[in-house]
């Protein structure tokens, strides 16, 4: 049967009750429907979600969500996220964008939610600055974009921990491989080179080694220089001697 009704439109009469948006950890939903003239309408909005996010206590923490849709993106388009303690029932909203970003405040969440997303690149993430074992819970991404409303809605368990020693240890670990051993490298090299060099030298002097052409004309050249020096010396003796047999 087909029915010359957009499909939105259909849903929101309640003829397609189990259009109603689906609560899920990933996964999407298409409301598939035929016009009068029999061609299929096809409405779908795929939202992606990680299922489990671990965090470090005062470490920022990026909440990564992403969307699909037939549609353009327009203004019209809204994200909501929020967040519901364990062991409770209870949600509360903690960021809503349309065409701007409206993060909580007010609740644990106040002055530490940030857009970090691109709805034109499909991207609605947030992130949580100053993390505490507080925030633990399931937080849920949830986009519409007109016609496109209905959709799975991921859920994202948020698990915040204290660094254990041993990451720390691993950290000094990493920092330690990545400067003291090409430091150590560059040391050892420049030793190897110059232990080479002393060895040759030593090399020279015991068999006998001669002086290129060169090397004599250089020794020559500051043999003269030193002559001239102490003849210059000397003359300066003789004129002060000179003066004072006159005087």
């Amino acid at each position: 049967m087909c029915l010359p009704f957009p499909a939105w439109t259909l849903t929101e009469r309640g003829i397609f009750p189990q259009a109603q948006e689906l609560r899920g950890k990933g996964g999407s939903f298409t409301l598939q429907l035929c016009c009068a003239w029999g061609v299929c309408i096809v409405v779908s909005l795929e939202i992606k979600a990680d299922a489990h996010v671990r965090g470090y206590v005062g470490e920022k923490i990026k909440l990564k969500c992403t969307f699909r849709s037939t549609s353009s993106v327009t203004d019209k388009l809204t994200i909501d996220w929020t967040y519901r303690p364990p062991s409770s029932s209870r949600t509360e909203s903690i960021f809503h964008y349309q065409s701007f970003q409206y993060p909580t405040t007010a609740g644990t969440f106040r002055d530490r939610i940030s857009w970090v997303g691109d709805v034109y690149k499909g991207d609605a993430s947030i992130s949580i600055s100053d993390p505490t074992i507080r925030d633990n819970g399931t937080f849920s991404c949830a986009v519409k974009n007109p016609p496109d409303v209905h959709h799975n809605i991921p859920l994202t368990e948020l698990t915040v921990t204290e660094r254990g020693f041993g990451t720390m240890l691993s950290s000094v670990a990493l920092l330690s491989i990545l400067v003291f051993i090409p430091s150590a490298a560059v040391v050892v090299l420049l030793l190897v080179r110059m232990g080479r060099k002393s060895a040759g030298l030593k090399k020279r002097g015991k068999s006998g080694y001669k002086k290129s052409s060169i090397e004599v004309s250089d020794d020559t050249d500051q043999d003269e220089d030193g002559c001239m020096a102490r003849l210059c010396v000397r003359c300066a003796e003789c004129l002060d001697s000179d003066s004072e047999e006159i005087y």
